[in-house]
């Protein structure tokens, strides 16, 4: 069941994903002093005394935006007040009741929902001392916070939950939701992440537009459909470096980084009308550093489809291998992001990677493809000796790691590393997941004490 929601509301600039962010304990939104930066619904999964609910940043009621995306950020902060169930509308405590102000509040009092007055940026006794100006907004004594010295987040946080409807037990814990599998959605900009994203959720959760750049957070999106419960991450768009804009394309850039980190599964998203280019090559690459099970998912491809008529995804295999080095373990997929065809199967790709992934593979298995590999093809010779390797054992999963004690580890060169990797995920049925090497100098003796 989805969490109680509570939304927080204002104009532009009053300091919302700052607040956001304090209350979340970790920069999820980015914050900047310009105008306009969040455009998105941004969710978190916040609790407090043990109760958990969806925090939500929102774009700024008012925003005059540079892409004149104004109605579709609009429509976004519709959608968060439409479904929370507590409005945290925020204002200046600097700046006191503008006529933008105004028009939030009474924004606020059509939707009838529960709402807490709270001002913010008050760091010192003297603005806290002009507060009660804020009485004629017409909803009571302003609750005073500062992000950035910690204070009264606690107070904040208790009058939440006072406001709150009672739990009747369905809604899940923090932990439950922290452990659902996540799978990032990434790609170079305009590639039809957001299109996807709102395909899957079945919602418009996200804005979707053709100005590049749309996205600038990486946005959580808990999904709970057909038996399957996980979280989407959907991703800024990236481009070449040089070609940044701004200090907000820079850290949409960090925070997509980020998402891949974290991520249990990633999804590559390329345009299959279009030539992998050297953006696609880069994610690629952060991909496979990071050791992230990935589906390479050709957006378009009822466009590639209509063009040569029963072309098979097998014939891109050869040209993703070359474009994308590293990667030819990935599952390939063809999809209509827009028309929704093979969404779904998409994600379920996606979730079995996952499932892959965080399979224990047992002990007497792995050394028995150590040996096999050992006996089909040796290291080169150094010094006159040969690269062995004693025994192995699998250290963590997702990635699957598998320590392995050796005579020297500066005998395995690169190329025969890729051939171990090569072997092991065919003998050990991980054909599409990432593995992880690790060598440790040991001799006979002493690996007796891992046997």
């Amino acid at each position: 069941m989805p969490y109680s929601s509570v939304a927080i509301v204002g104009r532009p600039n009053v300091g919302k994903s700052t607040l956001f962010n304090a209350l979340a304990g970790s920069r999820i939104a980015i914050e900047a002093d310009s105008p306009g930066v969040t455009r998105d619904r941004v969710l978190y999964p916040l609790t407090i005394d043990d109760r958990t609910f969806d925090l939500v940043d929102t774009g700024g009621i008012g925003i005059v935006d540079s892409q004149k995306l104004e109605n579709l950020v609009e429509r976004q902060i519709d959608i968060a007040i439409g479904a929370a169930d507590v409005i945290v509308f925020l204002v200046d405590s600097r700046d006191g009741i503008t006529p933008l102000d105004q028009d939030v509040a009474d924004r606020i009092r059509r939707s009838g929902k529960k709402a807490l007055l709270v001002a913010a940026k008050v760091d010192t006794q003297r603005i806290e001392d002009a507060l009660p100006s804020f009485h004629a907004l017409g909803f009571g004594d302003a609750l005073p916070v500062s992000a950035k010295q910690n204070r009264g987040l606690a107070d904040l946080g208790e009058a939440i939950l006072g406001l709150l409807p009672p739990d009747d037990g369905t809604e899940g814990g923090d932990a439950e939701a922290r452990s659902l599998p996540k799978i990032a959605v990434v790609g170079r900009r305009n590639v039809g992440k957001s299109t996807f994203i709102n395909q899957i959720a079945g919602a418009e959760r996200v804005i979707v537009s053709d100005a590049p750049g749309t996205t600038r957070d990486s946005l959580d999106i808990t999904i709970r459909l057909e038996g399957a419960a996980f979280t989407l991450i959907d991703t800024a768009g990236l481009r070449k470096r040089g070609q940044m804009d701004d200090s907000l394309e820079f850290f949409g850039h960090m925070r997509t980084e980020r998402a891949v980190r974290r991520a249990d599964a990633v999804i590559l998203m390329l345009d299959a009308t279009e030539e992998i280019g050297k953006v696609d090559k880069r994610i690629g690459a952060f991909i496979l550093e990071n050791y992230k099970p990935c589906v390479i998912a050709l957006n378009k491809w009822d466009m590639v489809e209509e063009k040569s008529p029963g072309i098979a995804l097998d014939a891109f295999t050869k040209y993703i291998d070359d474009r994308l080095p590293g990667l030819s373990f990935a599952r390939l997929a063809g999809l209509s992001a827009r028309e929704g065809v093979n969404a779904w199967q998409v994600v379920e790709s996606a979730l079995e990677l996952v499932r892959q992934g965080g399979r224990k593979t047992p002990t007497a298995a792995l050394n028995a493809a150590l040996e096999a590999a050992q006996k089909k093809r040796a290291t080169r010779a150094k010094g006159g000796r040969l690269g062995r390797i004693y025994y192995g054992a699998q250290i963590e999963v997702s990635p699957p790691t598998f320590l392995l004690f050796v005579n020297n580890p500066s005998q395995f060169d690169d190329n025969y590393k890729r051939y171990l990797v090569g072997q092991l995920r065919r003998d050990l049925d991980y054909p599409e997941i990432p593995l992880r090497l690790i060598f440790k100098t040991s001799d006979e003796k002493e690996v007796g004490r891992y046997t």
